[in-house]
């Protein structure tokens, strides 16, 4: 398959395809002239005769009508059709011809308009009108499209000419989190099927693992693959039949058969025909076998005194269907099923527990202090948070301005551990998300290590997005590379013993003895001693910079030697939010990189 084949009209446009080669590595140049270096010499017809469909996404470089004339003959359907674009011959003008969501043109135009600075003209109504690219939204989250629409363009148009629209999120993942951030105005949220008014609604989106018979309105489901099907089954069980009863049984209880992730059982039963059987009518979706020491510790609502004295543990579609899905709850408990003598066995499906919505807390890193640097992520969680709890005596309350309306935003700086901790679990047990703004960088000396210690105590949902830390906002700042080629190598970030003891081998002046780029936080309250120990081993002329409130709209930074340290920091009552920074890389300009050296090859300069 070829990934992308530029075609020229002109031996002209040359210099724009080489260009635009250097950044699609894996595109070949067509050409109907000999140019020193041209991979394949064809005419245009010949050419897109013999490639068309075996061409990822094609690029022509020259006038429309050349391009048009020359696909027309093979053009069938957006599902099949290679990626079109066209771009003029002076390069102003990048065009998505062909297969714009699908086969990517679209994305490709995009591109190419900014390897070669020209304008991307895409004509699609959902890229123009910012919507959601309905037909592709399932491919970019590996979910499973489908409608009760004889075609899927009808819910499409209804969409794109922004009819009511109600909009299910039936699990919680990154995808529906997306849709959640960025749901245009005729769309409305629901998180259950019985909350809908469809009488209200054109058309419903639903990313869920059920099926919605009833509905009276045009549907598109996203099926996410976040079902784990655990069988347990007799000895040598006879497989006809139990693929389709499984299949009715599931349409009976509106379960999406595509939303079926892997098949799980015990290693007792791993050679069963029946688990074959199954995977192939299941699309050959994995197969999870376990061991009973794997299983045993597992929880099952109907235990079975029976199959513990077989495979010494309590149910085996139950329990494999919950390790497989990570603890999730059990959406069908055990099913058994007997269609003759010798093929009788047992189901059930659990709900993978990384998409049951629940309550979450997302430990966000504010960065150091300016609100545009936190980062896209993190903004994200800010902007979808029901409650935002900030370190208030660090972090900027504009960072909290973006908040949802009807989000709770309170400041920690009062509240002592049980304090906050009892806080966060108030909005958590009620399913909401919540986010912990930290300042910086939260996993350096942002003492969320006890508040992790809670939530793992209980059990609970969390997770951190790293922010910019102020020492790499200080060398920012500074306008300086914090590692010296040849000379300093190490960046060491630390603290001056305060009121928090320091260990022993991690003493200032023992670390100072590498001479290396330090970075000191919340130390400005002790500098004399900071001084003092650097000065055991850093010359007295080391350059320092004491940096206050970096980021901030009242930022200062001072520079000086090391022997003057303290004296800086106490001359302009430098207090907290203060970084102080050692080292001879502070302003330096002198050492070369090999990276940049004609002499330095490497894979992708040869």
């Amino acid at each position: 398959m070829i990934k992308t084949a530029i075609i020229l009209t002109s031996e002209s446009s040359y210099p724009l395809a080489e260009t635009i080669k250097k950044e699609l590595t894996d595109s070949q140049i067509y050409t109907k002239a000999s140019i020193k270096g041209t991979e394949h010499i064809c005419s245009i017809n010949d050419c897109v005769k013999d490639i068309f469909e075996k061409t990822e996404s094609f690029v022509f470089i020259g006038a429309m009508g050349i391009c048009v004339r020359s696909i027309a003959p093979y053009i069938k359907d957006k599902h099949n059709d290679p990626a079109v674009v066209n771009i003029d011959s002076t390069g102003k003008y990048v065009i998505s011809v062909l297969s714009g969501h699908v086969g990517g043109a679209n994305e490709l135009t995009t591109r190419i308009a900014h390897i070669i600075g020209g304008e991307a003209i895409i004509t699609t109504q959902s890229d123009n009108t910012n919507l959601w690219a309905l037909d592709i939204l399932g491919q970019k989250y590996d979910w499973i499209t489908e409608t009760n629409a004889a075609n899927l363009n009808y819910p499409l148009t209804s969409f794109v000419n922004k009819r009511p629209t109600a909009l299910l999120l039936d699990i919680y993942d990154e995808g529906t989190q997306y849709l959640e951030r960025t749901a245009p105005e005729h769309v409305k949220v629901f998180y259950k099927y019985e909350d809908i008014d469809l009488y209200n609604y054109e058309l419903l989106i639903a990313v869920t693992p059920y099926l919605y018979p009833d509905a009276s309105i045009q549907i598109i489901y996203y099926h996410p693959q976040v079902l784990h099907l655990g069988i347990g089954c007799r000895k040598d069980c006879d497989p006809k039949g139990i693929a389709e009863l499984i299949d009715m049984e599931l349409k009976g209880l509106n379960i999406a058969k595509a939303s079926i992730k892997d098949i799980s059982s015990i290693d007792l039963k791993k050679d069963e025909p029946l688990l074959k059987k199954l995977q192939a009518h299941f699309n050959s979706i994995p197969v999870n076998i376990y061991s009973a020491d794997e299983l045993r510790d597992i929880e099952v609502p109907n235990p079975s005194e029976k199959v513990q004295q077989v495979t010494s543990v309590f149910g085996v579609s139950e329990s494999t269907a919950i390790k497989s899905g990570n603890g999730g709850p059990l959406i069908l408990e055990k099913h058994k099923g007997v269609l003759s003598h010798g093929n009788d066995f047992t189901f059930a499906l659990a709900l993978d527990a990384e998409v049951v919505r629940q309550g979450h807390i997302e430990i966000v890193g504010a960065g150091p202090g300016d609100p545009d640097l936190v980062s896209v992520k993190g903004r994200q969680f800010l902007e979808t948070a029901d409650l935002i709890l900030y370190a208030g005596s660090l972090v900027p309350i504009e960072l909290t301005y973006c908040a949802k309306e009807g989000a709770v935003v309170r400041s920690s700086a009062s509240m002592d551990l049980e304090e906050q901790f009892t806080t966060m679990k108030e909005f958590y047990d009620k399913g909401k998300l919540v986010v912990r703004l930290h300042t910086g960088d939260p996993c350096i000396y942002g003492a969320i290590q006890e508040q992790m210690a809670y939530f793992d105590q209980y059990d609970m949902s969390y997770h951190i997005t790293p922010g910019i830390s102020s020492f790499q906002a200080a060398a920012a700042a500074l306008r300086s590379q914090f590692t010296i080629p040849e000379k300093v190598q190490t960046i060491i970030l630390t603290r001056g013993e305060g009121r928090t003891a320091m260990p022993e081998k991690e003493k200032l002046n023992l670390l100072a003895r590498s001479q290396s780029t330090m970075c000191i936080f919340l130390s400005a309250t002790v500098v004399e001693d900071v001084q003092k120990d650097l000065l055991e081993h850093y010359p007295p002329t080391t350059p320092v910079a004491a940096c206050y409130k970096l980021t901030w709209k009242d930022e200062r930074i001072y520079r000086g030697e090391l022997k003057d340290l303290a004296k800086i920091v106490k001359d302009n009552n430098l207090t907290l939010t203060t970084m102080i920074v050692v080292g001879d890389a502070i302003d330096n300009r002198k050492g070369l990189s090999k990276l940049y050296s004609h002499q330095f090859k490497h894979l992708f300069r040869k």
